[in-house]
């Protein structure tokens, strides 16, 4: 008989120096309509990505969610079952989503298609019907995903949350209620598309398999005749944080809770930026972080705890997030209080900082990677008025920073005396164990 043989455990390699980030080829057109378009070159697999980004501040949630969910219907040439027969011919689809600051239109086909999706754009662009039929059934659905919503724990605080945070300004509501979406009706929309579904201020973002220059002609074919004598409504900046009282919304017999912070942030343009991301992933921005370590792995609090920075066109804000089960609901945030007040007063050491910033750096490289990655930042950069070029700077400033600039961005803005903090949850059992940590507030869950 054979003995039993062991082996040494292997040592992994150290890691190797982070790449030199390369941007692709890009190119950018003002067209005389004011639409911008950016076109980039990314040539991994033959297809190509299209985000349509227009500026939409102001509008009623209700109208602004009913015309995203309408605006593919149908126009006065094609009903909304031709659309996507026609984009199926180029391997593509055109979907339509709304948040607080734009309209966004993204899109995937075939490269060789790019110019049939281009002109299917540009159809629903200057003639969509929203024909009653279709409007009808759409606000049926609607009104089931936002129901379906409002039942869910982690909408019901980020609602508390962002009411708790932005008070009137547009940010506040991120949906509807049902009853504003019931009564809108196609008229309304035919007229607010008018209004507000132009060029002027929109950017239009085409990555992929294309020769830059080629994309920016055919863009420049197709939705060179859209005009609209629409305006832009320029959003208020966003109120400052106001910490006050831990605000605990009831939810009755709820087995767990969801705790909710909000902390100051910065735009990407700002230098304290890049030492803020370093110091929220030392905090708990990615899995090797204090926080995660803390109430995930030690304690067993929870299952995935996450935090960011959250970037709006009105301004920008960290978001903590966690759900805990209703019994260590007090201890779970006294140690997102403890791990906050830790990194605010005590500076990381010269190891944790590196991994944070590998990952950082490693990121970057990642998102890039896909031409769906590259068109989503590439996009979200042109919102704020920026262009991918940023992105070697950003990386740059990644790189530069030293302890004591992080160590300065964590007592900035990651102290807990600045949060504003909104726990869901059974008040009945969980007031109790927040009274000893903050003075608390109750109010019911919206329904």
């Amino acid at each position: 008989m054979s003995g039993a043989t062991t082996t040494a455990p292997r040592v992994l390699p150290p890691l190797g120096p982070t790449r030199k980030l390369k941007l692709p080829r890009q190119a950018e057109r003002t067209l005389g309509n004011g639409l911008t378009v950016i076109a980039v070159r990314r040539p991994a697999v033959p297809l190509v990505e299209l985000r349509l980004g227009i500026p939409f501040g102001r509008v009623h949630p209700a109208r602004s969610a009913m015309l995203a969910q309408t605006l593919l219907s149908g126009t006065t040439t094609m009903t909304g079952v031709q659309i996507a027969a026609e984009l199926q011919k180029v391997g593509g689809g055109l979907s339509a989503g709304i948040d607080p600051d734009r309209l966004m239109l993204a899109g995937l086909g075939l490269a060789t298609g790019l110019d049939r999706m281009l002109e299917i754009l540009a159809d629903v662009l200057t003639a969509a019907a929203y024909p009653a039929g279709e409007v009808a059934t759409e606000r049926d659905r609607l009104v089931d995903r936002i129901q379906l919503a409002q039942s869910q724990p982690a909408h019901l605080a980020r609602t508390a949350l962002l009411k708790r945070i932005y008070g009137r300004h547009p940010y506040a509501v991120e949906r509807p209620n049902p009853g504003q979406v019931r009564v809108v009706r196609p008229s309304v929309l035919r007229n607010l598309h008018d209004q507000r579904m132009h060029p002027t201020g929109a950017v239009l973002v085409l990555v992929g398999d294309v020769q830059p220059d080629r994309a920016l002609d055919a863009a420049e074919q197709a939705l060179g005749g859209w005009n609209g004598a629409g305006h832009v409504a320029e959003l208020p900046p966003t109120p400052p944080l106001e910490p006050g009282p831990v605000l605990l919304v009831d939810r009755p017999g709820s087995v767990q809770s969801s705790l909710r912070l909000a902390l100051p942030a910065v735009p990407r343009t700002d230098p304290d930026h890049a030492a803020l991301q370093l110091a929220n992933l030392i905090f708990g921005g990615y899995f090797s972080s204090r926080w995660v370590e803390n109430i995930r792995e030690d304690k067993g609090y929870t299952y995935g705890p996450h935090s960011l920075v959250e970037h709006s066109v009105a301004g920008s804000v960290l978001s903590v997030a966690a759900e805990v089960a209703t019994e260590v609901t007090g201890a779970a945030l006294l140690e997102t209080q403890y791990e906050l007040g830790r990194l605010a007063c005590v500076a990381p050491d010269e190891e944790e900082l590196e991994q944070a910033r590998q990952y950082a750096l490693g990121t970057l490289q990642l998102g890039i990677s896909t031409q769906a990655g590259l068109a989503a930042l590439t996009s979200a950069y042109a919102g704020s008025g920026l262009r991918l070029d940023f992105l070697a700077e950003h990386a740059s400033r990644l790189a530069a920073a030293t302890v004591a600039d992080v160590a300065d961005a964590a007592a900035r803005y990651l102290a807990p005396a600045r949060a504003v903090t909104v726990v869901l949850g059974d008040a009945e059992r969980v007031a109790p164990q927040l009274a000893p940590l903050a003075e608390v507030v109750t109010e019911p869950a919206e329904p």
